[in-house]
């Protein structure tokens, strides 16, 4: 499926359609996403709830399956100062599949802002349901720990 727009949200199936939802957004935001990752638990599970604090700079996904919680990316630097807030769909539900996306420095590899797209696993919404500037560095390696 490709994104539908359904009243003022979009609707999709795929990682793919998580993923350009996410690019739309981020180029919207003027700073375009050019590298992404999908969240996946220790457990196999793909599915999480989402707390965020924009402002803190800090994320935490817990799994549907086995309960446990994840700090995203750099999180960890900042969760004492932090207080995340649960993410709902517009459906009410609270669990999603999560696609990390960030932009880069031009001409280097550290990551500038940082985006967290949702795809609710009740209804298909997909959006960005986060995002902030982010000094994380190397983002290879910052994704590697959404």
């Amino acid at each position: 499926m490709s994104l539908t727009k359904k009243g003022e949200f979009w609707y999709g199936t795929t990682s793919g359609d998580t993923q350009a939802e996410l690019r739309n957004y981020s180029v919207a935001n003027r700073h375009e996403a050019v590298r992404f990752a999908s969240s996946k638990c220790d457990c196999g599970c793909r599915t999480f709830a989402l707390q965020t604090d924009e402002e803190a700079g800090v994320a935490i996904r817990t799994c549907s399956d086995c309960g446990q919680e994840h700090l995203m990316g750099d999180s960890a630097d900042y969760v004492e100062e932090a207080t995340p807030e649960a993410h709902q769909c517009v459906c009410e539900n609270e669990v999603f599949e999560l696609m990390s996306g960030v932009s880069v420095y031009k001409g280097t590899h550290d990551v500038r802002w940082y985006y967290i797209a949702c795809h609710c696993v009740e209804c298909n919404l997909v959006g960005v349901f986060a995002d902030w500037k982010c000094e994380a560095g190397d983002a290879a390696a910052f994704l590697a720990k959404v």
